[in-house]
């Protein structure tokens, strides 16, 4: 099979460009695929002006940023979703170690009761250990907190806005 014959006068391609006779006639450019929207298609070099091919941009434009949009809000919609699941059970989880430290507690309770012969005195022991546990992290709580430095580079910032607003207006 031999190539077909470029011929702008045909309406044809040249083949560094892409242009297949599979499904066209040779030595002719295969109709433009129609576009779904507000596109109108035109055939090669047939524009009927400016203004119309102007105003066919600028609504292809706004339909492409519409349909962004859409796909944006239906993407974040879905990950919402997921990190609402995701957030559920980790909500759960929490539940279960918070049930679960409190049978680990009795049965810790329980094993020295066995081991005093005393239930009053395990249940002291025990109630000294999380006295223990509570004070250690409200200690390292409060010195983390102390830490906090809030919004330094934001509140310099802030505060230099009135000296740039005035010497702007000290311009004018």
């Amino acid at each position: 099979m031999t190539d077909p014959v470029y011929s702008p006068a045909a309406g044809g391609a040249p083949p560094s460009m892409g242009a297949s006779p599979v499904g066209a006639t040779a030595g002719t450019t295969p109709p433009a695929e129609p576009l779904h929207g507000a596109h109108d298609t035109y055939p090669k070099g047939e524009i009927g002006s400016i203004g119309a091919l102007i105003s066919d941009i600028a609504t292809d434009m706004s339909t492409l940023v519409r349909q962004e949009l859409e796909l944006a809000k239906a993407e974040a919609k879905e990950s919402a979703t997921q990190a609402g699941k995701g957030a559920g059970m980790l909500a759960g989880a929490g539940v279960a170690a918070h049930v679960m430290a409190i049978f680990a507690t009795a049965f810790l309770m329980f094993v020295l009761a066995e081991l005093f012969d005393s239930l009053i005195w395990a249940a002291l022991v025990v109630t000294l250990l999380w006295a223990v546990a509570a004070a250690t992290l409200a200690v390292l709580g409060r010195n983390q907190l102390k830490r906090v430095r809030g919004l330094p580079q934001t509140t310099e910032t802030v505060k230099a806005v009135p000296d740039a607003i005035s010497r702007d207006e000290d311009r004018a």
